[in-house]
């Protein structure tokens, strides 16, 4: 047996380096140590040591050889990967360079470096932002009446307009210089989210002008002259945006866009000058109806070679102010009772300046480089942001409602149905807002965060969907019956909205997440792309032969990495955090590095057909997601001070993410199409199977109850959400009593054991307290509680209704219109 032990010590010593990542250099002289070691200590036979060191030396040695290993391994590998590998068009060449990477890059590395996201600093308001916060929204949406919006006006009213334009709730992008509030991403995103909690109305209408827009695009991009026109104009109001990109003919494919301009002379403010004369359709665009300047895509063409000696010359960026001979902009469109200001925007044959193309004429043809590099910012704080505010509010309500509301004599949140639900509303709810405040500040720290942008727009629109089914669900009929009292149903009828904009989430999780994610967070394979597209040979093998060799270790650390953590359900590694936390940590390495195996081996098995396997690059994608998302709570948990009390939250959340991606990485391996290639990635990735289970019963009692009752974990779970209990916000009143309803509730159960026990004659409720009260059973106090108690809590289990006439359609100047409803 002893004469085993040689290579017993080198597949060990490898096993070890993999694990840890050890260079090359280092695992060939550790491993030829162990052998002779082992050799020796064992007393081995010589010529099974000398064997064993043998095969090592013609495996290591050749590798070691700089020179030797590129011409003989790495050359006829590089050209095998230059014909296998599918040419990027210029588009998704221009996709994949416009962002940044992040921590995400970590995720994808398969051994995440946590101090890098725990070195993070903690994203705070500063003073200024903080005042805005207290001072103008909170005034803002004391002015709200999202009753009124929604159904009388189909509008703001005017009195709202003005209020926006006077505190530049459209500039806050803008820098101070231009007259612009220059709030970080966080701040922005924090007033959104106030906002969507009181109104998704109001909400999306500030969020689109500090958004992908005119705004956006000239800070980056814009000329001098259009910077210090536009910009002042757009910070104070005078002028309100919308940005025309989607057509009926391109909606998710924005690089095929139909509209076009043909360079040529024509007439502009009584002179003769060069430039594009444009023809368009667009729809779905935010603001359209109200707007004073339209930015426009559009693909521009130079036949006649006036500006140079390219005919094509791509997608362009182009500002029409609303008077633009031609310009028609459209009736509104109505999306689902939510009546922000929607419209389409059309044009044929409008003539405008070369000066009027964002950046001037030097920037022809770079609008889709323009719209991928802002885009990514715009889709990591409006989305998202929105859907956490809805979110947090919801989670406020429901708790509050679900304590309030009585069936079969005790409060539904104690139902186990009904605790099923809150539990889910508050986890999602708490991660959805941990990916909010940790790709806003991303945006702060300078990134571009084009992968975890499309993680935040998906993740947070979906879980915010089912956040509102549960909020509906819970509320039943009070969540059906529209009107005043309403708070719920907007929501749910918006739900789909959010799904829907700025991509498509059906395409961001099938292509986009996983698509960018795989090349732009990969240490390696965008390198590798780049080696091919060098012009010196020399210098092409070089960066090929590094790329490639760092490649193959990492394929094989994640390899080990994922056996050895499998089997041992990650119950070891080192990892940061507390006594608490550091089994969260343990088990994202986990699937770290399950994902880097994964990936690889699909991008290397299927190749270019990986880019057709939607369901299998979807699914990777909810992995990678979910990494980042539970990196995110951790990362929340820890600047927050780590409070003890959070901890149900977290780990409800934690543990249904962890679920989710064991859930995605089985689905890949049942469905990948190269069978024993799946059979090796379960053994390697699930060797003692599937053992992660969704939260527990136990767990989800734990969260419900939180949502029920006042405490700091829902106050921090709350947020900056409009709590306040003003005549127009009956969610504020209802949390405003629950403290009032828990106080009453032992004094309810004395009072009904007391009806019963007395055998109380009065039929109604007061006769009842009144007779229980007569007889000692209850104070005159206790009496006066439940009183108010019962007055208070009628208004919040109440529902409108509605005169039939005020429900008809009416006739009003020769169209059909449905009254309003006052």
């Amino acid at each position: 047996m002893q004469h085993w032990f040689p290579l017993l010590a080198a597949i060990l010593v490898s096993l070890a380096c993999s694990y840890r990542r050890v260079a090359l250099r280092t695992w060939s002289a550790l491993t030829a140590v162990a052998i002779v070691a082992a050799g020796v200590l064992a007393e081995s036979h010589w010529l099974a040591t000398s064997i064993t060191f043998l095969v090592f030396a013609l495996v290591a040695v050749p590798l070691n050889l700089t020179d030797f290993r590129r011409k003989r391994l790495s050359a006829p590998l590089l050209a095998i990967y230059q014909k296998i590998t599918p040419q990027l068009s210029p588009t998704e060449k221009i996709a994949l360079e416009a962002g940044t990477v992040g921590f995400e890059g970590e995720l994808f590395s398969g051994k995440p470096n946590w101090n890098q996201l725990l070195r993070q600093p903690e994203p705070v308001l500063s003073a200024d932002e903080r005042a805005f916060l207290d001072g103008p929204v909170e005034e803002l949406c004391r002015m709200i009446n999202d009753w009124e919006i929604t159904h009388e006006l189909a509008d703001l009213p005017p009195p709202v307009w003005e209020f926006l334009k006077k505190n530049k709730f459209f500039g806050m992008i803008i820098p101070r210089e231009y007259g612009g509030l220059q709030f970080s991403a966080l701040a922005h995103s924090v007033v959104l989210q106030k906002l969507a909690s009181i109104s998704t109305t109001v909400g999306s209408t500030v969020a689109v002008p500090n958004s992908l827009g005119p705004a956006e695009l000239l800070l980056h991009y814009g000329t001098k002259e259009q910077k210090d026109y536009y910009l002042p104009r757009l910070a104070d109001g005078r002028e309100i945006p919308c940005f025309a990109l989607t057509g009926p003919y391109a909606g998710s494919d924005a690089t095929s866009i139909p509209d076009y301009g043909v360079v040529c002379k024509g007439e502009w403010n009584g002179a003769n000058v060069l430039g594009v004369r444009l023809t368009f359709d667009k729809r779905y665009i935010t603001l359209a109806p109200i707007a004073t300047v339209v930015g426009l895509a559009f693909r521009m063409y130079d036949p006649e070679k006036l500006l140079g000696d390219v005919e094509d010359l791509g997608i362009t960026l182009a500002l029409l102010p609303r008077d633009t001979k031609g310009l028609e902009i459209g009736r509104r469109h109505m999306p689902l009772n939510i009546p922000f200001q929607n419209g389409p925007v059309r044009g044929k044959d409008v003539f405008v300046p070369l000066s009027q193309l964002i950046g001037g004429p030097e920037m022809a043809g770079e609008g889709w480089r323009m719209l991928v590099e802002c885009l990514s910012v715009g889709r990591a704080i409006s989305l998202p942001s929105n859907a956490t505010g809805a979110a947090r509010i919801g989670s406020i309500a429901t708790g509050a409602y679900a304590r309030i509301r009585k069936q079969f004599g005790m409060a539904i949140g104690r139902f186990e149905g009904v605790e099923e639900a809150l539990a889910r509303i508050g986890g999602y709810t708490y991660a959805i807002s941990a990916l909010s405040r940790a790709t806003a500040a991303a945006v702060d720290r300078g990134e571009k965060p084009s992968v975890p942008s499309a993680i935040a727009k998906y993740h947070a629109t979906e879980l915010g969907r089912e956040i509102a089914k549960d909020v509906m669900d819970v509320h039943g009929g009070k969540g059906v019956i529209l009107g005043p009292r309403n708070y719920a149903g907007r929501a749910w009828q918006g739900a789909p909205i959010a799904i829907t904009v700025e991509g498509a989430n059906i395409l961001t999780r099938s292509m986009m997440i996983f698509g960018q994610g795989a090349i732009r967070c990969h240490p390696f394979v965008l390198k590798e792309m780049q080696a091919t597209q060098l012009a010196d040979y020399r210098e092409r093998l070089q960066a090929f032969d590094k790329a490639l060799f760092g490649h193959i270790g990492f394929a094989i650390s994640n390899a080990v990495r994922s056996f050895v953590l499998g089997l041992t359900h990650a119950k070891i590694g080192s990892a940061p955090g507390d006594k608490y936390t550091r089994r969260f940590y343990r088990k994202l390495n986990r699937y770290a590095a399950a994902l880097a195996l994964t990936a690889d081996t699909s991008m290397l098995v299927l190749g270019g057909k990986l880019k057709f396997k939607e369901k299998i690059s979807a699914r990777l994608g909810d992995v990678l997601s979910n990494l980042y998302i539970a990196s995110a709570m951790l990362k929340r948990y820890e600047d927050q001070g780590r409070p003890v009390a959070d901890q149900p939250m977290l780990a409800w959340a934690f543990h249904d993410s962890v679920w989710r991606m064991q859930m995605a990485l089985d689905g890949v391996l049942r469905n990948f199409p190269v069978r024993p290639v799946a059979w090796l990635l379960r053994a390697l990735i699930f060797p003692l199977g599937r053992r992660e289970v969704p939260p527990s019963d136990r767990l989800g009692r734990r969260v419900a109850a939180i949502l029920c009752t006042p405490n700091e974990t829902r106050d921090r779970l709350a947020g900056d959400v409009y709590l306040t209990p003003n005549a127009n916000n009956p969610i504020g009143r209802m949390n405003a009593l629950l403290a009032d309803v828990i106080a009453a509730e032992p004094v309810e159960r004395k009072f009904l054991k007391a009806v019963k026990t007395l055998a109380v004659k009065a039929y109604d409720y007061n006769g009842q307290l009144a007779e229980v009260e007569a007889a000692g059973a209850i104070t005159s106090e206790e009496r006066k509680l439940l009183e108010r108690v019962r007055t208070a809590t009628f208004e919040f289990i109440s529902v409108d209704d509605f005169d039939p006439r005020d429900l008809e359609a009416a006739v009003k100047h020769g169209k059909t219109v449905l009254r309003s409803v006052a």
